[in-house]
């Protein structure tokens, strides 16, 4: 009945080694007010000066989101009381973004896509920290400046499934273009959803409300939800004018409920104009061209493990999400594993482990190097798909070398002719009755005579080979 229209604000901590307008070093988890100086403190007298490699970083993403990147942009101030900002104003951009325009494809898992518009990248600064420690509050001012890319998509979006698949896209990118560590736990990395309801068919922009501040694809997911159902239901209980209105909402992952933080400001309230301390911002043409050069994205990624290996395209979309999954993935092909093997271990059995042990790719205790070993033994018929997943048990808990482990735990597969037809002589000649029913006809005691032959072998028979002798033998 109702269709859900969906904006977002994505706030990217950029991996700069000092601050935007200032020589202090950005930080995380550092001492409370120890990088700050009396441009942070907003002391009398203090100026802002841009750092450089903030405006490359920015450039680096409009090309690779297919945006225009304006030669001149300029900074204004966003006047607005923030009680972690000395200034009591933030440097934003407002009339001129350095990024304007651009596009991210999303790629669902039945194969089709969909184009979500980016309206806007633009350069600030980030706020300090308040803490709160019973009725005493106190602000940690060492994120105080810290450079932001904030951007702003279209209100393009129709589900929580496109939102966090739009926000899973953009934070492969940024991680590609090394822009930022995109890190969500450490805010690096936060969201602001803009949500609101209309009837289907209906195609006016009704209340938007804002929720703030998500840094969890699992809870801006349960946050949309909520939303728009409390929206939907105030629109049915007729009571829409009273309970939806322009707000700043927080998300509590307790209570799994939206719950109202203030009134939500238009832009003219902010009251911005241009920052008298700032001269506008003009690129040269040297770092125009230079913003041009980018390493290749995920879905050039994707597109070439496709042609290159013959890949499944989802298959390839879920190894090249990760920048991290496709180097592991790229250092294991380069080993000699092969590809399509390699994506099973990798992304089925390897991160099924990880994930049960709350570990990341890149805290696995099996390198490239060894789970392409375990595929090249698993290709060379040294070991079965079974035995190969007792060998990954064993270095996940274990630092050892691959071919040790398959010894040591008596894995290796038999492929000799000779001692496989020994075991099957003997599960011929212990069930002369079951051979006659299935020389008679019965041809599904194939399967029995293979079971029986893997058990006498204690699974170190080569499947493919026992299928191939008891064949010869049955049918000789």
């Amino acid at each position: 009945m109702f269709e859900m229209i969906i904006g977002l604000e994505v706030h990217i901590q950029l991996n700069t080694k000092t601050k935007i307008f200032c020589s202090c070093p950005t930080s995380f988890g550092e001492a409370e007010n120890v990088n700050v100086c009396p441009v942070c403190l907003a002391l009398p007298g203090a100026l802002p000066v841009l750092n450089i490699e903030a405006v490359k970083k920015a450039i680096n993403f409009g090309n690779a989101v297919d945006a225009t990147v304006h030669k001149k942009s300029i900074f204004n101030r966003k006047n607005y009381f923030y009680p972690d900002l000395p200034k009591g104003y933030q440097i934003s951009q407002f009339e001129i973004p350095i990024v304007e325009g651009g596009e991210l494809i999303l790629d669902f898992e039945d194969g089709s896509h969909k184009r979500v518009g980016i309206t806007r990248a633009h350069l600030e600064e980030d706020a300090g920290k308040n803490m709160h420690h019973g009725n005493a509050s106190h602000v940690d001012l060492n994120r105080a400046g810290t450079p932001l890319l904030e951007i702003v998509s279209d209100p393009d979006i129709r589900s929580a499934e496109e939102a966090i698949l739009y926000l899973k896209k953009l934070h492969s990118i940024v991680r590609y273009l090394d822009i930022s560590d995109a890190n969500m736990q450490e805010g690096s990395f936060r969201c602001d959803v803009n949500i609101s309801i209309r009837p289907h068919g209906d195609e006016k922009l009704h209340t938007r409300v804002e929720i703030k501040n998500m840094n969890s694809f699992k809870f801006i997911q349960k946050a949309i939800e909520y939303e728009f159902e409390r929206q939907c239901d105030a629109w049915e209980d007729g009571l829409y004018e009273d309970e939806v209105y322009q707000e700043t909402r927080l998300f509590n992952v307790d209570t799994g409920e939206t719950r109202s933080m203030r009134g939500k400001e238009d832009s003219a309230e902010y009251r911005y104009f241009p920052d008298p301390d700032l001269l506008p911002v003009i690129l040269t043409d040297e770092m125009f061209e230079e913003g041009k050069k980018i390493p290749e994205l995920p879905d050039e990624k994707k597109n070439r493990l496709v042609s290159d290996y013959g890949l499944k395209e989802y298959d390839a979309s879920v190894i090249t999400a990760n920048i991290d999954l496709a180097h592991f993935f790229e250092a294991m092909i380069q080993e000699g594993a092969g590809a399509k093997t390699s994506v099973t271990w990798l992304t089925v059995e390897l991160l099924a482990r990880l994930n049960k042990g709350g570990m990341t790719i890149t805290q696995t205790p099996v390198s490239a190097l060894k789970l392409a070993t375990v595929v090249k033994r698993i290709e060379d018929s040294t070991i079965s798909g079974k035995a190969a997943k007792e060998v990954l048990d064993y270095l996940i808990e274990n630092d050892d070398e691959v071919d040790a482990v398959i010894e040591k735990l008596g894995l290796k597969q038999v492929s000799d002719d000779g001692a496989i037809l020994a075991i099957i002589d003997e599960i011929l000649a212990a069930n002369d009755d079951k051979v006659q029913e299935y020389k008679g006809g019965k041809e599904k005691l194939f399967g029995f005579f293979v079971g029986q032959t893997m058990k006498a072998s204690k699974g170190s028979a080569n499947p493919a080979k026992v299928n191939e002798l008891l064949k010869q033998k049955l049918h000789g």
